[in-house]
């Protein structure tokens, strides 16, 4: 029972943040600059064209028909396409989802092991490394080691492609090769901090009394590390993890745009560029759900692997 509500106070609090993030779309793609009927023909025929898409209705009323048709999975038609707008959504968001997943799988493990490597060495020139080359790393914009990744690795040394749009046919090894530079000027953007989160768990469950108890004990110390440190360290960030991953889904536009890769990022930026505002509603309403999604799930499996989070959430 004690599970079961905190699930539905998890599932309630998402409906609620993902209605709030739908008016908020829909207000911005209102208050946007421009006129619809006025990019598509400019100055003739506006009234008529604005009363043909429904843009002469109060907004609650286009609100309205625009959220219910969204739930069932009707995006509306693209102002610029003439088109559903579902096929390019979920085009695009497939493409982001390939390339944010070789990212995921780059930033997770070398997080997670540069974070308990500099917690097994604390305060020694190994940690001192990590942690202010982590650093550096995060605040450094996309962007900036995208730029700096394409010279080295695309332009100078002659590695890796420069750019994501692999030729036709290409296999899944050839795709990787591809998407390994955009792939990394995500994952060094995000290594610094999901290092820090697993280096502060790491230590802080190697001062705990069962860490302790546990060596006291004469258990092998690679026994301990494995089966009562990493255990509870990583408990934290699963969440970081899960948060990391709405990123990698929507804050693409920079890599994707740099890469001249297809992806949702790349949709949502052409879309608000031309004033299409179905398609820029659609695609930043699709990430806001995947990320609550992600968010929802890692509370959830937070809550799973440690019982204490679910009894003071239920109580």
């Amino acid at each position: 029972m004690r599970v079961g509500s905190l699930l539905a106070k998890r599932a309630a609090l998402a409906v609620l943040t993902l209605w709030l993030l739908s008016v908020m779309v829909f207000v911005g793609g209102q208050l946007l600059p421009g006129d619809v009927a006025r990019a598509i023909l400019g100055p003739r025929a506006v009234a008529n064209l604005d009363h043909q898409l429904g843009l002469d209705r109060p907004l609650l009323i286009q609100y309205w028909d625009w959220i219910s048709r969204f739930v069932i999975g009707d995006m509306s038609r693209s102002y610029a396409y003439h088109a559903p707008v579902a096929p390019f959504v979920w085009r695009a968001l497939g493409a982001s989802v390939k390339l944010g997943a070789l990212a995921f799988g780059l930033i997770v493990p070398l997080g997670i092991a540069g974070g308990v490597w500099a917690a097994l060495h604390a305060g020694r020139a190994v940690d001192r490394i990590l942690s202010i080359g982590g650093l550096v790393a995060a605040s450094i914009p996309e962007f900036v080691t995208g730029i700096v990744l394409i010279l080295v690795f695309g332009i100078w040394l002659r590695l890796l492609p420069v750019a994501a749009d692999w030729p036709p046919g290409a296999g899944a090894l050839r795709q990787v090769q591809y998407l390994l530079l955009p792939s990394l000027s995500l994952a060094l953007v995000l290594f610094g901090y999901l290092a820090r989160m697993a280096r502060a768990g790491t230590i802080e469950v190697l001062k705990a009394d069962f860490t302790r108890t546990a060596v006291l004990k004469g258990l092998a110390p690679r026994r301990v590390l494995w089966h009562h440190v990493l255990r509870n360290a990583l408990l934290p960030t699963i969440t970081v993890i899960a948060t990391q991953m709405g990123y990698l889904l929507g804050g693409l536009v920079v890599v994707e745009t740099l890469f001249r890769y297809p992806g949702i990022g790349t949709l949502i930026y052409a879309a608000a560029r031309d004033k299409d505002f179905p398609m820029l509603e659609a695609g930043v309403l699709t990430v806001g759900v995947i990320y609550t999604l992600t968010a929802l799930a890692a509370d959830l499996l937070y809550s799973a692997l440690n019982p204490r989070i679910a009894l003071g959430a239920a109580e």
